[in-house]
């Protein structure tokens, strides 16, 4: 991913916080026969090496897991994102050298791709997953609130996903390169939009302020 200096961001709970909150990754492998990329969601278990390992699973029908990678795999989380409109900069009423641009948080973390089809694996984490997912809700579903055949045949149809990261890549794009008045500007004008996104990158802006 190109990151300029001033959009860097090394500060791994800033890149967990990204991964716990974007819900679902693109998962990317490169092959013989070109890049193979799915959309699923992955957890981060931080337990494990420095930067923790993803896990997730696959349809079994899905051919990536049976297509052998060409080196790493890469994982794509990315967070708030919005539209930045050059009307918003006062230093457009001095200049007119201004363009439109995009402001977004993204994370890429690489690391080897394993496929595993053990049950006592999968259980764990289509439990964890759902878990995750369903904490927050007021009745919240268990996987072992469904027939213990039923999951079983379920799990049979899916295939586990274990990437341990080996590097992990923060970006945050947040007006950092513009003069002050223009980034308050630009959170002015995105918090006073209905887009619950664009709050959301106002937020960041304001905060960074």
């Amino acid at each position: 991913m190109y990151i300029p200096l001033h959009f860097r961001d090394d500060d791994i709970e800033n890149i967990r916080a990204t991964i716990r909150c974007a819900r679902l990754a693109n998962l990317v492998t490169a092959t013989s026969g070109g890049p193979l990329a799915t959309p699923l969601p992955l957890f981060l278990d931080e337990s494990e090496g420095e930067h923790g390992a993803l896990y997730g699973h696959l349809a079994k029908g899905n051919p990536q897991w049976r297509t052998a990678p060409i080196g790493e795999a890469l994982a794509i989380f990315t967070g708030a994102e919005a539209y930045v409109t050059p009307s918003w900069f006062p230093s457009k009423r001095q200049a007119e050298h201004v363009v439109p641009t995009w402001n977004y948080i993204a994370v890429h973390a690489h690391g080897p791709i394993e496929f595993f089809e053990d049950p006592t694996r999968l259980l764990e984490i289509v439990t964890r997953l759902t878990n995750i997912h369903e904490t927050s809700r007021a009745t919240p579903w268990a996987v072992s609130d469904a027939p213990a055949d039923f999951i079983a045949a379920q799990l049979r149809e899916i295939v586990g996903v274990r990437i341990p990261i080996t590097m992990v890549e923060g970006k945050r794009k947040m007006s950092q390169n513009r003069p002050a008045p223009d980034r308050i500007g630009i959170a002015t004008g995105l918090a006073a939009s209905k887009l619950a996104r664009d709050q959301e990158v106002a937020a960041h802006i304001l905060v960074q302020d």
